[in-house]
């Protein structure tokens, strides 16, 4: 399989559905299904029952994963949603901003 374009650490911009234009940082990459879990994003409840672990049960808010062609990674310079681009630089394959051609760090 290619090199994922999105990893933990980067900060996407979402670009379709409930939570469309926020933007959030990546927590978790799960490459074998294509899906990514962004903070503060696709975030669902769950209400729980009091059980031995939490006494106290209520609702339980938790990030859903969101496919990867849902995301984009945000510009550097801009923060705009834009592709990745592979480049060498200095002997090294990093990623690159589509639009900016800023160096992507994560």
């Amino acid at each position: 399989m290619a090199t994922q374009k999105i990893k933990k650490g980067d900060r996407v911009v979402i670009l379709s559905g409930k939570d469309k234009g926020k933007t959030g940082e990546v927590i978790r990459s799960i490459p074998k299904d294509m899906k990514v879990v962004v903070s503060g994003v696709n975030v669902h409840a769950r209400h729980r029952k009091p059980s031995q672990t939490s006494p106290q049960g209520g609702i339980e808010r938790k990030e859903a994963p969101l496919h990867v062609s849902n995301v984009a990674i945000a510009d550097p310079k801009t923060g705009a949603p834009t592709r990745v681009r592979f480049e060498e630089r200095d002997g090294k394959k990093v990623r690159v901003a589509a639009k900016s051609g800023e160096l992507i760090h994560g």
